[in-house]
């Protein structure tokens, strides 16, 4: 049995990639145990773990946990939500034995086009898995939109990571957005921090409830249409927990078709990377597998 960790914006999700599935709210994983493991299964029958961790930005190879440094991040602050739950299944899964690696987010020391590092993130490590499990389905040319708390959209070209819009640069989520001008102008007069306007820049805090939906399928559209500029003939795809909600109207603004994916295509698909890596595949996406 392998197993895929998503360590996601407001919960941790675990998937043993044929339908078993738990997940537990972020605050809740503080007393999180490796015996919870047994919900998918026997713990002496995991043969393998594959899991994301924040920002995973100090890192660009799928590394085994014991080789990171700080838990593969630069630094824990930072735009997100800290909450101490990632934290505590990071360190149970690498003191459990259990062989594990940890997936990179994508950023200045990824093998992405050059171009997307004008900024110092393009996107989490999740990411990678969700991507990962749309290609599976879809080949490797698609765009893929991740739409929930936050939005995160992510191009892959011909079966390697190409690059992503981070949640902080471009479409809000529900939740999380870029800052705009007014949001600089608060921080600037210390009426709230930076991460403070991020966490509340989404359309929930922005736009009265008729618009929010309509509000996320645009900008989500967007997006993808930014990103096919470097691959014209890539497939569409949405995934998180909004992916339902506005998948018509995206279709309908990029005159394509698009597949949906839930929650947990994530954790389905950093199960899927586990197996592989723990098959011996060197190469995921185009990041390196060091193991």
């Amino acid at each position: 049995m392998f197993i895929g960790i998503d360590h996601g914006t407001s919960a941790l999700r675990f998937s043993a990639g044929d339908g078993r599935r738990f997940k537990i709210p972020r605050e809740d994983a503080v007393s999180f145990r490796i015996e919870d493991l047994t919900a998918l299964g026997r713990i002496e029958e995991i043969e393998g773990i594959a899991l994301t961790y924040s920002m995973g930005d100090n890192f660009s190879a799928i590394t085994p946990l014991r080789s990171l440094v700080n838990r593969g991040l630069v630094s824990r602050e930072g735009a997100g939500k800290h909450t101490g739950g990632g934290t505590r299944v990071f360190d149970q899964v690498a003191e459990s034995g259990i062989p594990a690696v940890a997936i990179p987010g994508l950023h200045r020391g990824s093998p992405t086009d050059p171009r997307f590092f004008v900024y110092s993130h393009q996107a989490s490590p999740e990411k990678v898995g969700i991507a990962y499990r749309v290609v599976e389905d879809l080949g490797g040319d698609v765009v893929i939109s991740d739409v929930s708390s936050n939005t995160v959209s992510i191009l892959v070209k011909e079966g390697r990571l190409e690059g992503a819009l981070d949640a902080c640069i471009f479409a809000p989520g529900t939740e999380h957005g870029a800052l705009d001008v007014g949001a600089i102008r608060k921080v600037d007069r210390g009426d709230l921090t930076a991460n403070e306007a991020f966490l509340h820049a989404g359309v929930n805090h922005t736009l009265p409830p008729e618009s929010r939906i309509p509000a996320l399928a645009l900008f989500s559209a967007m997006e993808c249409a930014a990103l096919l500029l470097l691959n014209p003939a890539a497939r569409i795809a949405l995934a998180g927990t909004m992916a339902p909600l506005i998948a018509g109207e995206v279709g309908t603004l990029l005159g394509k078709e698009v597949a949906v994916y839930d929650e947990w295509c994530a954790a389905d698909g950093l199960a899927l990377i586990a197996a592989r890596v723990f098959a011996g595949t060197r190469d995921i996406l185009g990041l390196d597998v060091r193991c």
